[in-house]
């Protein structure tokens, strides 16, 4: 199904298509029979780095031209490519493993494509995230993709620091030269008992997934035991949710605002959000605050 375009534009009706295709991120057992259709029927495809592409294509018999497509000339190269769209040509969109836009180039040609009225459509697949976060054991109903944490350790530190309090599971990808370092700041300021699954190499001959707290795991890559080698997804547990008293006297200090301005139902719900209680004893917990204004009045 396309996606719905981001302004009024209209594309001639001869435009093709953008696909944004996800590919294996490791092993190639992972190609999808719609992925092998989609490239083998391309005439063009815009690839991160060409030469990992055009094993791929070799692999599905596929013979499509190859136009690289990377961090450092995406803008240059979107007019370009939107003219070839415009004119009728389907685009294949892909990132050197995974889902391109997901710490990976392909958001811009995207936005582009869309403001410009082309039909822009996923071919899904293969995730390091979600394969890491799906083999985790966390709570994954509600989680916060961070990506790669910045190279300098000041910024690195106060990237975790403003992450210290957030209850949702975290996902983040990690260099192989910095992994050892990250693990100790995420010790640093998640805390040493802070349970956290390091996932290596997925899909590949030396996947490794390890599990425990940070100290754990700081030990394990000191140690050796984690093999320095290769690309990792590190998934770590959320904050522990405040305690009763405090969800009490936070959800008391936000209807008390909110009640002043709001309708009774209106005030719960967004004091549920905003504190995390559920919205039924929320509501129920306004309608007791309300009632002695009420013996007033």
């Amino acid at each position: 199904m396309a996606v719905g375009r981001k302004t009024g534009n209209q594309a001639p009706a001869r435009a093709g298509a953008l696909i944004v295709a996800a590919t294996p991120i490791g092993n190639l057992g992972d190609v999808s029979t719609r992925l092998q259709s989609a490239l083998r029927s391309a005439v063009k495809v815009a690839a991160e780095d060409t030469r990992r592409a055009a094993k791929l294509l070799e692999s599905v018999d596929a013979r499509a031209r190859l136009v690289s497509l990377h961090a450092h000339n995406e803008r240059s190269r979107i007019a370009t490519l939107l003219r070839g769209m415009l004119a009728g040509e389907d685009l294949v969109l892909l990132c050197d493993a995974g889902t391109p836009g997901i710490s990976d180039p392909g958001m811009r040609l995207v936005s582009a494509a869309r403001s410009a009225g082309i039909r822009v459509t996923p071919l899904p697949g293969p995730c390091a995230a979600v394969a890491a976060l799906s083999v985790a054991g966390f709570p994954a109903d509600r989680f916060r993709f961070e990506g790669f944490l910045p190279a300098r350790r000041a910024a690195r530190l106060a990237r975790l620091e403003a992450l210290k309090q957030v209850t949702e599971t975290l996902v983040f990808y990690e260099a192989v030269h910095r992994i050892g370092a990250a693990l100790k700041d995420m010790r640093a300021a998640f805390g040493g008992g802070r349970e956290a699954v390091l996932a290596r190499e997925l899909t590949k001959l030396h996947e490794s997934i390890h599990g425990g707290t940070l100290d754990e795991l700081c030990r394990e890559a000191e140690s050796g035991a984690i093999v320095a080698k290769g690309e990792f997804a590190l998934v770590v547990g959320g904050a522990v949710e405040a305690s009763g008293d405090q969800d009490a006297a936070a959800l008391d200090s936000a209807l008390k605002v909110l009640l002043d301005e709001l309708p009774t139902r209106q005030a719960a719900r967004l004091a549920a959000a905003l504190t995390g209680v559920a919205r039924r004893a929320a509501y129920q917990r306004a309608l007791d605050l309300k009632r002695p204004k009420q013996a007033a009045e």
